[in-house]
């Protein structure tokens, strides 16, 4: 007999609540994935976070995520003076300039019920106080990427509700540069990008954030434009000669034996481009920058995140790939986010390497500066234009989503968004889960026992509570446990002898447990948990 996935869920549920199971499910498959998540009710719920950072006089945008029955009204109190909204979407506009911290409170209200949050809007010099929540074109469209395709990920996004989430940003990735040109002698896009101002500000009508892609090379490892060339005048040899296609990529491999030496396009040319092109992305509205290039020396850098500065505009400033530890205080200093690692792609092993090995960034986490493990591989990926599910079971892709939220990671999608599933859609709406990403004290999980692939982490949360991951990297079924208390693996005062444990992806509190809790895992599974202290 055939159920569908809300009946299967809610027969799920019903067996956890009475007991009968306490840990994600053995056996899912791609052909049969078991949704955790609950719907979200029609009642209103405000979501994301509870903290967001903007500079003086910079231009402020930010979308209230709410979910509920629409038609919707928002309502601010306490909204500081330079800020306006948009009562009918939520969206906040305008600017401040003055520095400090504005505590408000958001409502939204419709004919079913109302719901409030409270808020914190700073200003200050930092910006990105939680991870930044989003989309990148690489891993679907590789350079394939069109406008076309950007603004259907867009608008996917907000008509299938991530939006209301807390997802953001819509990021082109490699693939959209032409030739150097206009006011600024900047990167233009090719002709794949016909208008790039006018996808800018449609994304921006959506209440999402537009982000783009560059590097310090002279080409990106896609072969296209970078930001320095050997030509006082940004020209570059490959294209004077005609060694590009129709969408000016290099037409040769630039690591080919056969390449010319002037071709060469990954290495540093003589004169730098970068404070023209900061000046062309902040025109343009330009929210998030991937700038990509190994090793991320400190000297480029820094050059970027002055002519970033400069415009006056606050873009996130994101560093690829593979960080250098030695240099994790200047990314701290200068960029808001930095790639721990090389591309992660859709097995467990590459998954599970990478996840699994972050501790040691975790001193250089926090509010404005995140350590990147690289994207989610969940849903429809392929690095373009052929695109398969990800080969992640749906065990592994609850662990992965776990892991990552657990890490304080930036949280950025590589599927089409246009084609979620409602397997997929469901790991990436549970407000639960994604809150322990946007915490707002932005502390990093770190591991508390590792033993024989029985792994446990913990993350110390705002409000005093334990966000705590038990995985098992095993390939059968298993107990995994955490103790607390003064000496067990969480180590917590006498006075938290007894938490109240919720599971996060059924949304259900578990019972009250004194000192330890265990539970079966699935096989490359995870149970993720929230410890409460009694009120």
């Amino acid at each position: 007999m055939k159920i569908n996935s809300f009946l299967r869920a809610s027969l799920f549920s019903a067996l956890c609540c009475a007991g009968l199971f306490l840990s994600t499910p053995t056996g899912l498959t791609a052909a049969n994935p078991v949704i955790l998540t609950p719907p979200p009710p029609s009642t209103p719920r405000v979501n994301g976070p509870g903290i967001f950072g903007v500079r003086p006089g910079a231009p402020f945008l930010y979308a209230i995520p709410a979910t509920g029955q629409r038609p919707m009204t928002f309502a601010v109190d306490g909204l500081p003076a330079g800020l306006m909204l948009d009562s009918t979407n939520g969206r906040i506009t305008g600017s401040l300039t003055d520095r400090g911290e504005y505590a408000v409170t958001f409502r939204a209200k419709n004919t079913v019920g109302e719901a409030s949050k409270r808020f914190r809007i700073v200003v200050g010099d930092r910006i990105a106080l939680t991870p930044p929540m989003g989309w990148s074109s690489w891993n679907c469209w590789g350079d394939a990427v069109s406008q076309a395709h950007v603004l259907s990920s867009a608008r996917a996004m907000a008509t299938k509700g991530l939006r209301d989430h807390g997802w953001t940003y819509i990021n082109i990735d490699d693939g959209w540069q032409g030739p150097r040109g206009g006011e600024f002698n900047a990167i233009l896009p090719n002709k794949k990008f016909p208008h790039i101002k006018v996808l800018s500000d449609e994304i921006h009508a959506l209440g999402l954030k537009f982000g783009i892609y560059s590097g310090p090379w002279r080409g990106t490892y896609a072969g296209y434009l970078g930001g320095s060339s050997d030509n006082a005048d940004g020209t570059y040899p490959w294209v004077q000669l005609g060694d590009v296609n129709e969408d000016y990529k290099l037409n040769k491999d630039p690591k080919a034996p056969d390449a010319k030496p002037t071709w060469v396009n990954w290495s540093f040319g003589r004169h730098s481009f970068a404070a023209q092109d900061a000046r062309q992305w902040a025109v343009w509205g330009v929210d998030y920058l991937k700038y990509d290039w190994f090793p991320n020396d400190v000297p480029h850098v820094a050059e970027m995140a002055d002519a970033l500065r400069a415009t006056g505009r606050d873009i996130i400033y994101s560093l690829s790939n593979t960080g250098i530890y030695d240099s994790a205080s200047d990314y701290v200093r200068l960029s808001n986010l930095w790639r721990t690692t090389g591309d992660i792609n859709d097995s467990w092993s590459s998954v599970s390497r990478i996840g699994f090995l972050q501790d040691r960034w975790a001193a250089y986490n926090g509010p404005g500066h995140w350590s990147d493990p690289d994207m989610l591989v969940v849903g429809r990926v392929g690095w373009g234009p052929d695109l398969h599910p990800t080969h992640l079971t749906p065990d592994e892709q609850y662990a992965h989503i776990s892991l990552w939220c657990l890490l304080s990671a930036p949280l950025l999608l590589g599927c089409d968004l246009a084609q979620l599933d409602d397997f997929t859609l469901s790991l990436l709406t549970n407000d639960e889960v994604l809150a322990i990403d946007q915490d707002s004290l932005g502390k990093q999980a770190t591991q508390i026992s590792n033993e024989n692939g029985r792994i446990a982490y913990a993350k110390t949360l705002e409000d005093g509570s334990f966000a705590v991951g038990l995985f098992n990297r095993g390939e059968t079924e298993t107990t995994v446990g955490v103790k607390w208390g003064p000496w067990g693996t969480l180590a917590t005062p006498d006075s938290a002898a007894t938490f109240v444990v919720r599971d996060l992806w059924r949304q259900k509190d578990l019972g009250s447990f004194e000192g330890k809790f265990e539970t079966k895992v699935a096989p490359h599974g995870v149970v993720l948990v929230r410890l409460i202290p009694p009120q």
